[in-house]
């Protein structure tokens, strides 16, 4: 993109002209809860003792949780009720969530990860009013939210926003390997890594049995190289080709000549730690390395970039996480649910939290596109557009409870661990596409 587009910030839009230009389009959101009961004169019309209990992840930016906290303590106040927002670690969400919905019993609200809304479907209650109203107001959602959180004929939970990725690297390091500007293909990466690793700076790439980092690889790689798990139809799988297996090749050989071979054991947030340490020149992730930089390792700060994903044979692709707020239908507090979401998800409040989110949210509707947040700093302007490349688990067939049980038994993630460990590419692609093959019964 030229510079024309981002002088001022956003597209020439600077924070308060977006804010002027866009307070039409969510106003009907925005009014749809505590500002349309306290217009009327209304009383809250919940019982004294009501309790909403959401049950969320812990913040990888501290400061977005700070800002949530008070949200839920102004919609308690003012609707007469007391919210808890409980959280815990991403990948405790999918235990607690299928314990709840088993138990009938539990929060009100969870915040569910990827594409597992859709392992939930019949425990999900309808929030078909909130996104329709939403995607309306604010520019329509991006394909990749709508198809995590939308089923048959229904949406089963509201995005709240995307998680943003890139490769944040070294300039320093990688300027002392020879390389001015970051790699364009994943075979000039592999040349990259295998100087920065002689140098005892390796690329760091997580691939243990967690949510985000190493599925933001593996699925990427696979469709950089042309493969991907089954045809349009959702019946047939196709993991077996020639795609997938050089995938698999080239990951083995970015293993032993490039990547830190301690990462079968990491989990999404060994790669910040070590990053931040020093330990590392690359690493895949959210901009919250470069925050944490900001606020704590000042040197390391000044030499931090961003930059997209190689591409492939195939070309650049994103898997990129979503996080979706469900309405669990054994609530007994559904309406008053619905209307946190509806409150938390308009303008006025989302903007406060989007903000001290910065770069790491992309927000499911396209009217924040513009937002003065994206070009503010220009390291974290890469963020902004990765959700253009974005695919859906499960791609070529449609999203759906199929394609999140390979994502929630890591099938892709360990196709690429068996090889590491020894097996041959082939054998780990067999068993890969096996196991798909019981899951979407081929």
């Amino acid at each position: 993109m030229g510079d024309k587009r981002h002088a001022n910030g956003g597209h020439g839009l600077p924070r308060r002209t977006f804010l002027k230009g866009a307070a039409a389009a969510t106003g009907a959101v925005a009014l749809g809860g505590i500002p349309g009961v306290l217009a009327a004169g209304q009383a809250p019309a919940n019982p004294k003792g009501t309790k909403l209990h959401l049950l969320q992840w812990l913040n990888f930016v501290p400061a977005g949780d700070k800002v949530f906290l008070e949200q839920a303590e102004e919609f308690g106040k003012q609707m007469g009720v007391e919210v808890q927002v409980e959280r815990i670690g991403m990948n405790d969400i999918r235990t607690r969530t299928t314990a709840a919905i088993e138990a009938k019993s539990g929060p009100d609200i969870i915040l569910i990860p990827n594409n597992l809304p859709h392992l939930y479907t019949d425990g999900l209650a309808d929030v078909s009013d909130i996104c329709e109203a939403l995607g309306k107001e604010q520019g329509g959602f991006y394909d990749l939210a709508r198809a995590n959180a939308f089923a048959g004929r229904r949406w089963i939970a509201v995005p709240q926003f995307v998680y943003s990725w890139a490769w944040n690297y070294r300039e320093d390091w990688l300027k002392e390997a020879g390389w001015t500007k970051f790699p364009e293909t994943w075979d000039e990466f592999r040349e990259m890594g295998k100087k920065l690793k002689a140098m005892g700076r390796p690329i760091g790439q997580a691939f243990g049995h967690s949510e985000n980092d190493p599925n933001n690889y593996v699925y990427p790689l696979v469709w950089g190289f042309g493969g991907y798990e089954v045809e349009k139809d959702g019946k047939t799988v196709v993991l077996d080709k020639k795609g997938t297996l050089d995938a698999i090749k080239y990951n083995t050989a970015l293993w032993k000549e490039a990547l830190d071979e301690s990462g079968l054991s990491w989990d999404d947030a060994s790669n910040n730690r070590a990053f931040l340490a020093g330990s590392m020149s690359v690493t895949g992730n959210s901009p919250s390395i470069y925050f944490v930089a900001r606020d704590k390792f000042p040197d390391v700060f000044k030499v931090i970039n961003h930059a997209p994903m190689p591409k492939g044979p195939a070309g650049r692709f994103y898997q990129l996480p979503t996080l979706s707020s469900a309405v669990m239908k054994y609530s007994k507090n559904q309406k008053l649910a619905k209307e946190f979401i509806r409150w938390y998800m308009a303008k006025p409040q989302f903007e406060k939290w989007f903000e001290v989110m910065g770069t790491f949210a992309i927000p499911p509707t396209k009217v924040w596109y513009d937002h003065p947040v994206w070009t503010k700093d220009p390291k974290l302007t890469v963020f902004r557009d990765v959700i253009k490349d974005a695919r859906q688990i499960g791609y070529a067939g449609p999203p759906g409870r199929k394609a999140s049980e390979a994502l929630a038994k890591y099938i892709m993630v360990d196709m690429f661990v068996k090889a590491i460990q020894g097996d041959k590419p082939e054998v780990a692609l067999k068993w890969a596409t096996d196991e798909l093959k019981k899951i979407y019964g081929a």
